[in-house]
């Protein structure tokens, strides 16, 4: 996982960008104001989420194009992982339909937002 501290720039741009729609989300949604241990939750789980997305851009080949993997990492993961999990524990709390979309829209935002620039600004693999 060296390669988290070699893209340690990046992948906090990138989290810092999750952190931006979050509180856009967050104000939109009408949500009440989060405490302190939810904003650390949150930015440790964006950072977390940024970093294995740069791993993944970092092992996908280059077949379909750079920007072609680099926006299809984001969405195969979102849909392979995170999709289930949001509806899955969302539903199970009786968490109407809408706010399950929404949620998920939410993350397929972030992860291609995070893939973008984790894309844009570049990543430096692990040596050999």
């Amino acid at each position: 996982m060296i390669y988290i501290l070699l893209n340690a720039g990046p992948i906090l741009a990138a989290t810092l960008a999750g952190l931006l729609i979050g509180w856009v989300y967050h104000r939109l949604a009408g949500l009440p104001r989060a405490g302190v241990r939810l904003l650390v939750t949150v930015a440790l789980a964006q950072a977390w989420f940024a970093a294995i997305l740069a791993g993944a851009l970092i092992l996908a080949p280059a077949k379909a194009g750079d920007w072609t993997m680099a926006i299809g990492s984001a969405v195969l993961i979102w849909i392979g992982f995170v999709v289930p999990v949001c509806v899955v524990t969302l539903r199970a709390r009786q968490v109407g339909t809408g706010a399950v979309l929404a949620d998920c829209l939410y993350w397929l935002v972030v992860m291609v937002t995070q893939a973008f620039i984790l894309k844009s600004i570049g990543l430096v693999p692990p040596p050999a």
